[in-house]
Parts: structure tokens; C-alpha cells; sequence
């Protein structure tokens, strides 16, 4: 989202960099009353000339900004989980009160709705901030929007399109680990004959992993108006397709295998790393658990490699991963007798091999006894 200078509004007053001091400040606070006050202030009094415009630019350059700002410093341990859950709900407030106040604005663009889409969350994908975003710039740009919310099953986004149906289907995820899901569901809505735009990090850099899957992408709310706005073609009725169509790896049984096997994959990494990492040793039950939590996700992030084979996916999940810990006073090496325990048990695994070994390359940690 764009974060560049000028103002917000055409009148007086802070700055956008103030504006988004304040609004993180009363985010991180936890006072709702504050944040909502500042948006509603920045947008403008209902009725007011380009009120639409000026919503849009506290959406995507005040609201968004900050939100993202709360993401980065959670990772750094800044802010605790309480506080950017709180942080999360106060700015999706603050989505809804700018969404309220621009509602009645007339839209002189044009004379009535330019459409109908569908905007939901990947199965399992909690962060629906970004589709919220997306939403309400459509709405503010005059399309109809179906907004489904976080972690719409398949099945019932496909129910809703038959009942509700649309010109295109706006499908947003953040993590990567649900690509095979987002894949499932992008072959489901081609499959009803909607398109689908994909959007969301969890699709990758200029949304590579989204392309594979036969999917529109935009990078951004106002991408995605672009792309509806040029409109995009109907699936045709041979849509439906196995995964292997569009991944053709895949026939290898690899990602399947190592999904399948990740109970056990865990189990066997988290007593290695026991053995090779002499802290663990002295570790609590909840560090423990913890611990297999993130040697879960490890897993799972393996798999989703595997899945649309790219190393990097697994690489960037895992230099993240080590950024984390470190903020959280954890040795980032605690990692290698982790990535060496799973490259051990998926020796007869190459594309998986190949991915750990690309990760473990990437991982630079100090060494022993010297400063993390």
C-alpha cells in the first residue's frame, strides 16, 4: 500500500506522518475512541466535497500503513500478541467508521454499480484486514461487493456463488502455507465459471504462485479495480482441473508424502533437536510446546515448498523465523539441528532435500558463544 507524502484531505492540519504517529499511538494504546476520532477527523464531515477520494487515501495511506506497522513490530517483540490483536480490531474499526461516513457520498463516476464480486478469505486465513481494504475501496469506487469475511471454506464459497453469483471472485491470503487450500479453491470458483483474483503476500512476489494456479493477480485494492475494470474473461466449462495441471511436479507424490508424514516429522525433529540443542534440555512444558509449534509450521511451510517447488518460499519462511526467535532471545541456530534432522529423515526426498539444503545455505547465525 502506498505510504507516500502529501496530504490526506485538501484542508488543513498534521501531516500524513503524524496522522499515522497518532493513529499507531491510540492503536498500541487500546483506545478505540481516539483512533476513530482521528480517522473520522482526517476523512472529513459527511457531505463534503470528493469525500469518496478523501476515504480512500485514509484507508490505503493512513489505515493500512499502520496496520502493516503492526505486524512488523510483533515480529520484533515490540508489542505483545495482546496488543496487536487489539491494535488489529481497533484499525478494523477504524475501516468501518471511514466505510460509514463515505456511504452516502454520491459517487459521480458513475450512475449505479459497475458490478457484483466476491471478496473472502482463503480457508484457514484469519488476516482479513487486507480484504476488508480491498472491500471497501471497491465500494467506494462503486462496485457491489459480497464481502465473506476470514477463512471461507471452499464449499461454502462456492454455495454462495451459485445462490449470489459474480463477476469474479477477489480471494486474499497472507501465509503461504494455505497455497495448496487457495489452489483448491481457485480450480472450485473457475470450475462455477467465475474468475479469480488473487491477492495477498501469501501468493508471492508479484504474485508468482497465484499464476501458476491459472489466477488473476493484483498486488494491491486499486490493482484490483484495474483488473475489473478491463474486465476478465469467463472460465470456460473444462475449467475444472486436478492440481497437476497447473503443477505438473506434483505427480512426483513428494508434497503429498511429506504432508502425510508430518506428525511423525515433528515428533522425530523435535527429539533430535533435543539431543543436538542442550538448552532444550532444561526447557518447561509450555516452552516445549512451543517448540513443536514452531517445528510444526516448519513442516508446514516445507510442504507448501514442495508444493509449488520453490525453495525460496521455504528459505524467506525460515530467515523470518530466525528474525523471531532472535527478538525473542532465541538462538536463531537452534534452527540448524532442526533443518538437519528433517533433511535426514527426507534423504529419499530430492525436491524437499533441495529446498533444506537452499534454506539451511541462507541461514547465517553466529556461532556459538558470540553475540545473536
Amino acid at each position: 500500500m502506498s505510504t507516500q507524502s502529501g496530504t490526506f484531505t485538501d484542508g488543513p492540519g498534521p501531516g500524513p506522518d503524524d496522522l499515522r504517529e497518532q493513529l499507531w499511538q491510540a492503536a498500541v494504546d487500546c483506545d478505540e475512541t481516539r483512533a476513530v476520532d482521528l480517522v473520522r477527523r482526517a476523512t472529513g464531515p459527511a457531505g463534503a466535497p470528493g469525500l469518496r477520494a478523501a476515504a480512500e487515501r485514509i484507508l490505503l495511506r493512513l489505515i493500512a500503513p499502520v496496520q502493516e506497522r503492526v505486524g512488523v513490530e510483533w515480529a520484533a517483540n515490540s508489542i505483545t500478541v495482546a496488543q496487536e490483536h487489539a491494535a488489529t480490531a481497533i484499525n478494523e474499526r477504524c475501516v468501518s467508521a471511514v466505510a460509514d461516513l463515505a456511504a452516502s457520498a454520491p459517487d459521480p463516476g458513475h450512475a449505479g454499480p459497475r458490478g457484483r464480486v466476491t471478496v473472502a478469505c482463503v480457508d484457514g486465513e484469519w488476516h482479513a484486514l487486507p480484504a476488508r481494504l480491498v472491500t471497501e475501496v471497491l465500494r467506494l469506487r462503486g462496485w457491489h461487493v459480497d464481502y465473506l469475511g476470514a477463512q471461507v471454506p471452499t464449499e461454502h464459497l462456492i454455495a454462495h456463488l451459485h445462490q449470489r453469483p459474480a463477476d469474479a471472485v477477489l480471494l486474499s491470503s497472507s501465509i503461504p502455507a494455505h497455497l495448496p487450500t487457495a489452489h483448491t479453491a481457485i480450480s472450485a470458483c473457475q470450475a462455477a465459471g467465475v474468475p479469480v483474483i488473487a491477492g495477498g503476500a501469501a501468493f508471492g512476489p508479484e504474485g508468482r504462485y497465484a499464476r501458476r494456479m491459472q489466477a488473476a493477480w493484483a498486488p494491491d485494492a486499486v490493482g484490483a479495480h484495474t483488473l475489473l475494470t478491463r474486465g476478465l474473461d469467463r472460465p470456460t466449462a473444462d475449467a475444472a482441473r486436478l492440481p497437476d495441471l497447473d503443477l505438473p511436479h506434483l505427480n512426483d507424490q513428494e508434497y503429498t508424502l511429506v504432508r502425510q508424514s508430518k506428525r511423525q516429522l515433528v515428533k522425530q525433529t523435535l527429539t533430535d533437536l533435543e539431543d543436538a540443542f542442550a538448552p532444550m534440555r532444561a526447557y518447561s512444558a509450555f516452552q516445549r510446546e512451543r517448540t513443536a509449534e514452531d517445528i510444526d509450521h516448519i513442516v508446514t511451510h516445507l510442504a507448501t515448498a514442495v508444493y509449488v517447488d520453490d525453495a525460496e518460499l521455504f528459505t524467506t519462511f525460515i530467515t523470518w523465523t530466525a528474525g523471531i526467535l532472535q527478538a525473542r532471545r532465541v538462538p536463531p541456530r537452534s534452527l540448524l539441528p532442526a533443518l538437519d534432522s528433517l533433511r535426514q529423515q527426507l534423504k529419499d526426498f530430492p525436491r524437499a532435500d533441495r529446498i533444506l539444503a537452499a534454506a539451511r545455505g541462507a541461514l547465517t547465525v553466529p556461532a556459538p558463544g558470540r553475540s545473536a
